[in-house]
């Protein structure tokens, strides 16, 4: 049995999580400095800033890998901060999905065992959750490919492959940094089509983090961070 909960999801628009004055740096280094933001069930956050702004440090702080130095975050009603490792570890296998830049397939693994893999994990059989990553396969364009390991894959490929395994659970956030960031422009639209697509269909919330604008124009809001600080917040733009 999982050890954290998933009680029936927020409604959309409903508050689902939150950082409130989150500080917290790397050794003398300070990353964040103070950084609130929330997210509604459902809603697509575009997280913007240059390099080194802090932004993906917040994004970890809100997926519970990072734990601030000052600060709260919250997750519905329950702080995340507080937490022990495992039940922060539980929670990102139960309620949370992930799409990294380049993907981070399991290379010893094939393709419809990557995209598998948060359902092996969160318990279920290996028959039934071979079943669910195969139908992700032909709704990502990636017939034919279920049997190939990373290293036969394409970049835009590999990538679709890691937006399948982030939401194949149907979790309630994914958690995207930067996930367009290794492809060519046209190949990123692609991805980013078929990310805010599924994620809208399955209502669930993403958190994205970028630095390229023709990227956040598939989100419904935009914040900004700045020197670990989110400074200013923008319209988001959903893209057709």
């Amino acid at each position: 049995m999982s050890i954290v909960s998933a009680p029936a999801r927020p409604g959309p628009g409903e508050r689902l999580i939150e950082a409130q004055g989150v500080v917290l740096s790397f050794g003398q280094t300070p990353a964040l400095r103070g950084a609130s933001v929330s997210v509604a069930a459902g809603e697509i956050l575009a997280v913007m800033g240059p390099s080194g702004s802090g932004k993906s440090t917040l994004l970890h702080c809100l997926a519970g890998i990072l734990v601030p130095d000052a600060g709260e975050v919250w997750l519905e009603r329950r702080r995340l901060d507080t937490m022990d490792e495992t039940e922060r570890s539980a929670l990102r296998r139960d309620r949370f999905g992930f799409v990294f830049q380049f993907g981070q397939l399991v290379p010893e693994l094939t393709a419809e065992e990557n995209v598998a893999l948060p359902l092996l994990l969160g318990g279920i059989r290996r028959g039934p959750a071979l079943e669910q990553a195969r139908a992700w396969f032909d709704r990502l364009g990636l017939n034919g490919l279920e049997q190939r390991r990373s290293g036969e894959l394409s970049g835009g490929q590999a990538q679709r492959v890691a937006l399948a395994r982030g939401l194949v659970a149907r979790p309630e956030v994914l958690f995207a940094d930067e996930p367009t960031g290794s492809l060519d422009s046209l190949t990123g639209e692609q991805v980013m089509r078929l990310l805010t697509a599924a994620a809208r269909e399955q209502g669930t919330a993403v958190i994205l983090v970028t630095h390229e604008a023709r990227v956040a124009a598939y989100a419904d809001r935009e914040v900004i961070v700045r020197d670990g600080r989110v400074s200013s917040l923008t319209p988001g733009r959903v893209a057709p």
